[in-house]
Order: C-alpha cells, then structure tokens, then sequence
C-alpha cells in the first residue's frame, strides 16, 4: 500500500458498479460479502480489508466478523464484540468514521494480536449506513505503513460502504423470501402426504404426521424428502 490515490475515482465507481449489480444478483450472503472485501481492498490498494455486521438476534446486540480477503478463515469464525466494544463499536454506534495513525497505540483498538502478525499499521473505519440512517456494520480498511486517510479517501469509502450496506440488506430479504417459500413448498407437500397417508392407513391428520416424523427420523432424512416419496409412491401407484 500502502497509500490510497485520491486522483484516479474509475476505480471507486467501479466497485460501486460491482456492489450495485450484486444488488439485483442471486449472490447469497456469504458470498456477497467476500465480493465486498475483495473489491474494497482491491481498488484501494490496502493491506487488509474486513466487514463487520450487527448481530440483532441477541441481546444485548453483538458485532460479528464476517468477511476479509487476507486473514486465515479459522480467525473469523466465531469473533464478536459487544456493541460499546472496539473500533467496529465505536463506529457502529456514533454512525461515523474513524481513522487511527497507529493501531498499536491505540487503547480502543481489540485486535492487536492480529495486527502484529499481520504487520498493520493504520486504518480507517467506515459504517455500513441505510439511507434511514440505520448502521448494519462496518467496514475496515487496513495499511502497512503509516497513513494519514484524507477526507477525499474516507468519502470515497464511505460510499462504498453505503452500497454494500443496500446491497447486504437486498440480499437477506432475498433469503428471507427464499426461505419462506422454500417453509410454505414444503407445508403444502407434507400436507398432500398426510392426506395420502390418512387414506392409506387410516390414520388422524395428527397420526399420519407422526408417521412423516418417525420415518424421518429413521431414515435421517427432511420431513419434505420422506413427504415426497409418499407422494411418487402414491403416484407409480396409480399407474
């Protein structure tokens, strides 16, 4: 790095294209996020760069690690913090960047153990914001040598990590859908079996779906698998 060019912004708006398209796209979550990291880090010229997301399924609310392009996968896996913890709380919580000189000098900086091995320096801080003004995460970027991130970098920034906080929020209400479909499929699927099978043996509604359970069970199969095959048996059958 370990310097990000002000002068050259074709390839911000590139990475701002790249995060709009996976707006409309069938990236999942997972990936989404990887595609963040990459891009960021790649037109900035930065060491390291790592997304944060706002856990609000527990209480209190926890910040997770969930994507870098330069780190083992083993040092993600599991690394939270609380939301009055860290820099990624810090920026999370008063909704605004922050830009550190010196991550080893800095008290509020948790990750120094990582920094050290990975020879960090400098970083900035940037919020995941909704035009709501509601933060979903953070997005760090890291050097390896002494930097001062100017106000032009830091908007630039910024704006990527707006994109990618509308293109984030896109993408878990598409799973979301997704999954509701997948959860109402798979409802009118059992509910055709039950009926099959309350004919067949004569069982209660009741009965018949302990027998779709008992089988999964048995069988380590989905209750939507077992369900299935009731339903081709029951169609062969007919022919």
């Amino acid at each position: 790095m370990d310097r990000i060019e002000p002068q050259p912004y074709d390839d911000y708006i590139k990475a701002l294209t790249d995060i709009s398209r996976a707006i409309t796209s069938d990236l999942y979550l997972e990936d989404l996020l990887k595609l963040i990291v990459m891009v960021t880090a790649k037109v900035t010229d930065v060491a390291i760069c790592s997304l944060w997301l706002i856990d609000e399924g527990v209480s209190p609310n926890k910040i997770r690690l969930k994507a870098t392009q330069a780190i083992a996968p083993e040092y993600v896996k599991d690394r939270s913090l609380d939301l009055n913890e860290g820099v990624v709380g810090y920026v999370a919580t008063h909704k605004r960047p922050l830009t550190i000189k010196n991550v080893l000098r800095n008290k509020r900086f948790k990750e120094k153990e990582m920094a050290k091995l990975l020879g960090l320096v400098s970083m900035v801080g940037v919020p995941l914001r909704l035009k709501d003004d509601k933060v979903i995460g953070v997005l760090n970027c890291f050097t390896n040598t002494p930097h001062d991130f100017s106000d032009t970098e830091v908007n630039l920034l910024t704006a990527v990590a707006n994109q990618a906080a509308v293109a984030i929020l896109n993408t878990e209400l598409m799973v979301k859908t997704k999954v509701i479909q997948e959860e109402l499929e798979t409802r009118k699927v059992v509910d055709r079996a039950k009926e099959i099978l309350m004919q067949r043996k004569n069982l209660a509604g009741d009965a018949a779906y302990r027998w779709l359970q008992k089988r999964s069970m048995d069988s380590r199969k989905s209750i939507r698998q077992v369900a299935e095959a009731v339903l081709l048996s029951s169609e062969l059958n007919l022919k």
